[in-house]
């Protein structure tokens, strides 16, 4: 019973790393800079589902500043990135 209720609770970082669709490196990374906190067990790291619901679905309801800068920049990146692409999908 304790496995499932730990497993509730964390995930590995490679479901985050699908979960955002980023690789398990990205995700390393980000644990090293500290953006994302994780706990390591043995040789593996698991990250707190808390952390995940907070920091990227919103519950809550509530869009905080902080928040809608982060979606701002992820939306011109990809604006950036596939600006043309985008443009001849909506042709389509």
């Amino acid at each position: 019973m304790k496995n499932k209720d730990k497993k509730e609770k964390y995930v590995s970082v490679a479901e985050l790393a699908k979960m955002l669709g980023i690789s398990r490196i990205a995700v390393f990374n980000k644990i090293k800079k500290g953006q994302v906190p994780a706990e390591k067990i043995g040789r593996a790291y698991a990250i707190p589902m808390e952390f995940i619901r907070n920091k990227f679905f919103h519950d809550t309801g509530i869009l905080t500043e902080e928040k809608k800068k982060d979606i701002e920049q992820v939306v011109e990146k990809v604006i950036k990135e596939y600006g043309e692409t985008l443009k001849l999908l909506g042709k389509e």
